[in-house]
């Protein structure tokens, strides 16, 4: 339900809370009459270290979400956005439509996850061969491989940082993340996408677009951009890379 700072769309957005770069990232595009409210999901334990550190974090993920899920709601929004990508990419296409559609009939609300936006805005981009990277561990990479390649995407690398906790996604500075780009961006590669949404890279995926000549996809300028697109809301916004300017 729109109110005085929301009056054209009050975005519920759901995280872990371990997470510093979604709501900065949503407020910094500063979209007139757009508001969010953020619900946390409770990360006690954040070491993702290895393949089982990471399941278990998932696993504290889908303990604590109908929580957050509640919390938000609260706030009366328009639209749920899943501010974590790793969860929205588990079982392929078939394990993020079940994932969207429980969260629909939990909520009556639209959902926008990032699988699904990451998915619109290569088709938006007319990109087929892509390179991803995530701050994620293998166990979820092949996740995130088997998403794209089953959304018919030609996947030709998946790179992962490995960081050793959530709250280590967000101290990832911009020369390691250029050092990963630099990496992927081999001449058949048509995308390159980044995955993890505590990973702070909106803007710099932009500035490399303009270097590298090509898509650079940030998953949460993807989030925002289909959340927007999706409720009707057209604003074109510099300074966030090719999606949220031209699309």
């Amino acid at each position: 339900m729109t109110n005085t700072v929301g009056s054209r769309a009050v975005f519920g957005v759901v995280v872990p809370s371990t997470n510093t770069v979604v709501e900065h990232d949503y407020w910094s595009a500063r979209i007139p009459g757009v508001a969010y409210r953020a619900g946390s999901m409770h990360i006690p334990h954040p070491a993702m270290a290895d393949d089982r550190d990471f399941e278990a974090l998932l696993t504290q993920i889908r303990a604590s979400i109908d929580t957050a899920v509640r919390d938000v709601l609260t706030a009366q929004p328009d639209r749920m956005v899943m501010g974590m990508s790793a969860e929205t990419f588990w079982g392929g296409v078939a394990g993020n439509a079940a994932f969207e559609r429980r969260l629909r009939e939990r909520t009556g609300l639209p959902v926008t996850t990032g699988a699904s936006s990451c998915r619109a805005a290569l088709n938006a981009l007319g990109c087929r061969r892509i390179a991803v990277f995530s701050p994620y561990q293998p166990v979820a990479d092949r996740e995130v491989s088997r998403f794209f390649s089953e959304s018919g995407f030609d996947v030709a690398a998946v790179s992962g940082l490995r960081c050793p906790t959530a709250t280590d996604i967000a101290r990832v500075g911009p020369d390691r993340i250029r050092q990963e780009v630099s990496a992927l961006d081999a001449p058949p590669v048509e995308a390159i996408v980044q995955v993890g949404t505590n990973l702070s890279f909106v803007s710099q995926a932009a500035a490399l677009e303009a270097e590298i000549g090509k898509p650079v996809v940030a998953i949460n300028a993807a989030t925002l951009w289909h959340a927007l697109r999706e409720h009707g809301i057209t604003d074109r916004i510099s300074g966030a890379g090719t999606l949220l300017r031209d699309f």
